[in-house]
């Protein structure tokens, strides 16, 4: 396994611990004029970039791709894109543990498939196994695992309070 490819491809992980853990800490270091969301979107971005570039540099592209590809690809990012227009961009990126008030959602795919999101990105993540080594789509997979575990063990009162 090379060592570039599995730093990049775990390199959110620890920010997305750290951001779960410490959400005053980021709040406070955005300030009062900045969307703690937002910013994390942008970090969040950047650092999906880099574990882009991370897996392409192992990766061994070819056309067409196998057919399982398709209906994987296809519905791992549906579910992506309706988490997103459900939760917009706050309740994408952890706006509820930077004190913001988002809204609780039971429409299609939250309350049939636990963790939406992370379902939708391991099954876009397995759609690329023809072009990718199977360990770094592991690596990858235990990271949004590990990400699920963290998330459910929410503590209401480690919330941060909005700068005021």
């Amino acid at each position: 396994m090379g060592v570039f490819a599995a730093v990049g491809v775990l390199l959110p992980f620890p920010y997305y611990y750290w951001l779960w853990t410490n959400p005053q800490a980021w709040v406070n270091l955005c300030g009062k004029d900045k969307n703690p969301s937002k910013v994390m979107s942008h970090v969040s971005h950047f650092l999906k970039l880099l574990q882009f570039i991370s897996l392409f540099s192992v990766s061994t592209l070819s056309w067409p791709p196998p057919l399982y590809f398709w209906p994987l690809f296809g519905f791992g990012q549906f579910l992506n894109f309706r988490v997103y227009q459900l939760l917009g961009e706050s309740g994408t990126y952890y706006g509820v543990r930077f004190g913001k008030n988002i809204p609780w959602v039971t429409q299609f795919p939250f309350g049939v498939i636990q963790d939406p999101q992370y379902v939708g990105s391991i099954l876009s993540l397995f759609a690329c196994l023809s072009w990718t080594p199977f360990q770094y789509i592991l690596l990858w997979t235990l990271g949004y695992v590990f990400m699920i575990y963290v998330e459910s063990k929410e503590d209401p009162a480690t919330r941060a309070k909005p700068i005021s």
